[in-house]
């Protein structure tokens, strides 16, 4: 099957306001809290904006203790030319140079971009392999990864997302063929998809259980199109899905993305920005499933900055999932904001 993903498409997102997010501030919950931010992006293309690493660590410079970052990839920074299955083998090369340059400490304590996880064309079948052997060394011992993205929605243009995959994409026998080759390399995968697909991946987990997965963005949940005032009902579909999803023991989740238009919630068209209160009212009942389905060991916050930040300021994401953990003990707040991300990208944190 050939990919339907071009290096240069990307699905769109809320703008950043940066005079409206201006308008909140909070001082930072349980600003000794260790976070590792498990899901975030550096972007520099024309369609997309700005957001390098200055910008990463202004955001950071929230008073909240982020001691590490992992970089997801964002089909960017590819090599110019080459072999066309070598190309994203460039965005690796770029992240972990962001690493390099934060390992120095010249730009302060945050280990940024000390996980890589990139783009793998699993279509390529198994000649995948020499596409992340060549990832593997690129990355100077801080590649992980992979993500591949297979959300798909016959009405997702109207959240922006204009990018179609094939449906069930992971079930087919070409993709499984490249997923095979992740386990011998000691690579984990990054699954992003809208809640009605969750079975593929509960399929995906089960053929494969020594490959660690972790589902991004708390599975989907569509909250737009003809889900559009039906949240109670996609609720239920997404949280019975998720509870089956947990029942496999390589796959992990990640908490955020609910910045995102798919998610359908309106906090962007407030005349100020939201409060982490509102926040973590909205989430509670996503991210209270989710961490009772998985477990704190297997469930990790993300920030998905830039992307939620249309939505909202970093400083005050991290307290909405400060107050979402308000009930969970030492440890499993080590867990939900560092144990699990370290762990999970082997980060030795």
């Amino acid at each position: 099957m050939a990919s339907t993903t071009p290096a240069n498409a990307i699905s769109s997102h809320l703008a950043v306001r940066p005079d409206w997010l201006a308008l909140r501030r909070e001082a930072a919950l349980e600003p000794e809290l260790p976070i590792v931010d498990p899901h975030h992006h550096l972007i520099d293309r024309p369609e997309s904006g700005r957001y390098l690493l200055p910008d990463l660590l202004a955001d950071i410079d929230s008073g909240h203790n982020v001691v590490a970052t992992v970089y997801l990839e964002w089909l960017s920074m590819y090599r110019a030319d080459g072999p066309e299955e070598m190309r994203p083998v460039g965005e690796i090369e770029f992240a972990n140079g962001v690493a390099a340059m934060c390992a120095s400490g010249s730009y302060g304590k945050p280990r940024v971009c000390a996980g890589i996880v990139g783009h793998g064309e699993l279509t390529l079948g198994a000649g995948v392999a020499k596409v992340l052997e060549a990832m593997i060394v690129a990355g100077g011992g801080r590649f992980r990864g992979i993500r591949f993205i297979s959300a798909s929605d016959p009405e997702q243009a109207q959240w922006g997302a204009t990018l179609t995959r094939p449906e069930g994409w992971l079930r087919d026998s070409r993709v499984r063929e490249g997923f095979a080759q992740l386990a011998p390399l000691g690579l984990s995968f990054d699954s992003y998809m809208y809640h009605p697909q969750l079975g593929d991946l509960v399929d995906l987990a089960r053929a494969f259980p020594a490959t660690p997965i972790v589902l991004n963005h708390v599975g989907g949940a569509i909250g737009l199109g003809r889900y559009k005032g039906k949240r109670d009902a996609v609720f239920a579909d997404w949280s019975a899905r998720i509870r089956e999803l947990a029942a496999c023991p390589n796959v992990h989740v990640k908490l955020g993305g609910l910045g995102m238009k798919v998610f359908g919630f309106d906090v962007h068209e407030g005349e100020l920005p939201p409060s982490s209160e509102q926040l973590a009212t909205a989430w509670r009942p996503y991210i209270e499933t989710c961490i009772e389905a998985f477990g704190p060991s297997r469930a990790m916050f993300e920030s998905n900055f830039p992307v939620d930040k249309g939505s909202y300021g970093y400083g005050v994401f991290w307290n909405a999932c400060k107050r979402l953990a308000q009930g969970a003990s030492a440890a499993e707040k080590a867990d939900l904001f560092h144990g699990t991300a370290s762990r999970f990208y082997r980060l030795g944190i």
